[in-house]
């Protein structure tokens, strides 16, 4: 573990007031259901991002990512927190600090020094972790009272207004509400929530990085989003509805001539049914039945993949080689897709043979490799020590 005391004290030539980790987050099934008002399922891990910070008598804002360290240290003032591209990745912090300062009394500079463990474009939720972490960070350096969910809130809010990402709440909410061993049922309707525990005995959770760069900026993620509002938009014209993910499956397959547009009925089925099979998943683990929570997360896949078509090739063949392999109860795509991450749920005493087998199927297919490494479930962001 690289030392974030260190690196600030290398950058900055002084000690950090603290130290300071934000998770990022795995989605163990309901994907591209949470910006159609439907359930999501995931869990904070113990990959994340790292932060070491302490205040300024000035209105300099300093901040160093041990990840970029070409790009040095990047600069601005408090006093003029537009997004500029080309401030790069402190767009994500100096938005967290923009608009915490708008409702708190943030009132000096700080030097910043931050350090990720999550693969850089691997699709678990590298920047709602830096934004997370920014609001921990502020929370201390400065006193702030703030309600965990308003930082929840504020971090999607940087996402959607400051960097222009279209995404739901789901990965602030996870890194920020997390619990160590616990996965958390999140209605996006109404932010309500349930603690599931994730209880997985002699089975572990393997994700598999494609290595794949996935920019979700620049990915399908707006068109699928733009697609699911038309179909909604349509259904509307009958259905007394406020999102796709009201409709249980029987209400939407009897009303599907009402989109009439065979892409908006795919994407919408998947909104539907990935929604029942997310509230299936909870109830499955609840009953420590992980033969059905595995093969939903087969469906999820499949569904994501021919009804969605966010998968693409080398996601297809991480999880097709995962859920071929012996001990392997389910394995799908996490995160937005076009790249990124899958999650399978494998057992402990396959794991060697599993990495073996899906890394060479991996690399004799797609040409270079994929990384794959043992998830255990963690707290949300939080100071450390």
């Amino acid at each position: 573990m690289t030392n974030i005391s260190e690196i600030f004290k290398t950058q900055f030539g002084s000690e950090a007031e603290g130290e300071f980790f934000a998770p990022g987050r795995i989605n163990l099934i309901g994907e591209h259901t949470d910006y159609n008002g439907g359930f999501v399922f995931p869990a904070a891990i113990t990959i994340g991002t790292y932060g070491a910070a302490r205040k300024r008598e000035d209105d300099l804002i300093r901040l160093y990512s041990e990840n970029f360290p070409e790009k040095g240290i990047i600069e601005f003032s408090l006093n003029d927190l537009s997004y500029q591209k080309e401030h790069d990745w402190t767009n994500y912090p100096k938005g967290m600090i923009r608009y915490l300062k708008e409702e708190h009394p943030i009132n000096s500079g700080m030097e910043i020094a931050f350090y990720g463990t999550i693969p850089n474009g691997a699709g678990l939720s590298s920047s709602a972790s830096i934004e997370l972490l920014t609001g921990v960070i502020l929370e201390d350096l400065f006193g702030l009272k703030v309600e965990r969910l308003d930082l929840v809130k504020t971090g999607k809010r940087v996402e959607n207004e400051f960097i222009g990402v279209n995404s739901g709440i789901m990965d602030q909410f996870a890194i920020g509400m997390g619990q160590k061993d616990h996965a958390l049922l999140l209605d996006t309707n109404t932010l309500k929530y349930e603690v599931v525990p994730a209880e997985f005995g002699e089975y572990v959770v393997a994700i598999m990085n494609t290595n794949k760069r996935r920019e979700l900026a620049d990915s399908k993620y707006n068109e699928r989003r733009a697609e699911c509002e038309e179909a909604l938009r349509r259904l509307q014209t009958k259905l007394d509805i406020h999102a796709l993910g009201e409709l249980d499956e029987e209400t939407f397959f009897a009303n599907t001539d009402l989109i009439g547009d065979d892409v908006l009925i795919k994407r919408a089925k998947h909104a539907v049914t990935e929604n029942q099979r997310t509230l299936k998943a909870k109830a499955a683990l609840d009953k420590g039945d992980l033969v059905t929570f595995g093969k939903l997360l087969n469906a999820s896949h499949e569904s994501l993949q021919k009804d969605y078509e966010v998968t693409g090739i080398e996601l297809d063949t991480l999880v097709f080689a995962a859920q071929a392999q012996p001990g392997v109860l389910g394995a799908r795509m996490t995160g937005a897709g076009f790249g990124g991450c899958a999650i399978a749920l494998v057992k402990e005493s396959n794991w060697e043979a599993f990495v073996n087998a899906v890394k060479k199927e991996y690399n004799d297919k797609i040409g270079y490799a994929t990384d794959i490494y043992k998830a255990s479930i963690e707290d949300g962001a939080k100071k450390l020590g």
